[in-house]
């Protein structure tokens, strides 16, 4: 599975685990030198799991919050721990 965002390949791997509708890469398949962390948000200090969004910046261009992932994750999402999640601009398939 791919993740991309305007013909960047931003992660690749078989090993995906699938939550809620998201699809969860290892952080080891992630470019992680176009993440940036994003401030947390009100709701961002309310989620159980610790959720940390990043922005991922490609050629200058930011698109904000479009990373995530669980820096505590809670016993219903251990499945997630060390995995990015990816929404908004970024295509995965």
């Amino acid at each position: 599975m791919r993740a991309t965002l305007n013909g960047h390949l931003v992660a690749e791997s078989d090993d995906i685990v699938e939550r809620g509708g998201y699809f969860y890469f290892p952080s080891s398949a992630v470019r992680l030198q176009w993440l940036e962390k994003s401030p947390k948000t009100v709701s961002d200090h309310a989620c159980p799991h610790g959720v940390q969004f990043f922005d991922v910046v490609i050629e200058g261009t930011r698109h904000e919050r479009a990373a995530w992932w669980y820096e505590a994750p809670q016993a219903s999402m251990q499945s997630v721990r060390d995995r990015f999640g990816f929404w908004e601009d970024v295509a995965v398939g």
